[in-house]
């Protein structure tokens, strides 16, 4: 049976949507999350971001950037983004909200890591399944969410490749980390 993954940002916006659209296409059961309270996006300068609610759609938020100045969205790579994730999905969703459950979530960085943990946590674990988090680490920038969603593709083709990942987790993590030179982390939660 083929795994399920979670990938997770801090606003469902950049680096899980770029690897959520690579996994897309290589075929993997995948979705997607932000784990902060609300989604912020840069604004025109860097104490006015923009800021909406999980759930407002991507073209709602392309056309208000859009409408407010195109040309510096467009610049940033903004508008270029929220393109490409209205065409993957409606709107970016909150981990923390979310009832579904994964094999495997991968977050972007340690700060979600820490988020998804704790929501686990709390969550009380009655289903007695276990669900792998590993963090690999990703800085927020166009560039290195395009490398990072190379990275976790590779990881994911590495633990689709496992008979077991339950027993052959930390090894798979180890080796990827390894190869690949990312800061990852791993730590094991239950639903």
């Amino acid at each position: 049976m083929p795994l399920r993954y979670a990938v997770i940002c801090a606003s469902n916006q950049n680096r899980s949507m770029e690897a959520h659209n690579v996994l897309i296409k290589a075929g993997r059961d995948v979705h997607s999350y932000g784990t902060g309270t609300a989604v912020r996006l840069p604004g025109p300068a860097v104490d006015k971001p923009n800021v909406y609610p999980f759930g407002t759609p991507y073209d709602d938020i392309y056309h208000d950037l859009e409408g407010k100045d195109p040309q510096l969205y467009t610049s940033n790579g903004l508008l270029h983004m929220l393109d490409r994730n209205r065409r993957i999905k409606r709107a970016p969703e909150r981990f923390q909200e979310s009832k579904d459950s994964y094999d495997v979530i991968v977050t972007c960085e340690e700060r979600c890591f820490d988020a998804v943990c704790e929501d686990l946590t709390t969550r009380g674990g009655t289903l007695n399944r276990p669900v792998h988090v590993v963090n690999v680490e990703i800085r927020d920038n166009h560039e290195d969410a395009a490398v990072g969603a190379r990275q976790i593709q590779r990881l994911t083709e590495m633990l689709d490749a496992s008979p077991d990942v339950d027993a052959d987790i930390d090894s798979i993590v180890n080796d990827f980390a390894r190869r690949s030179g990312a800061n990852v982390m791993h730590a094991v939660h239950y639903y």
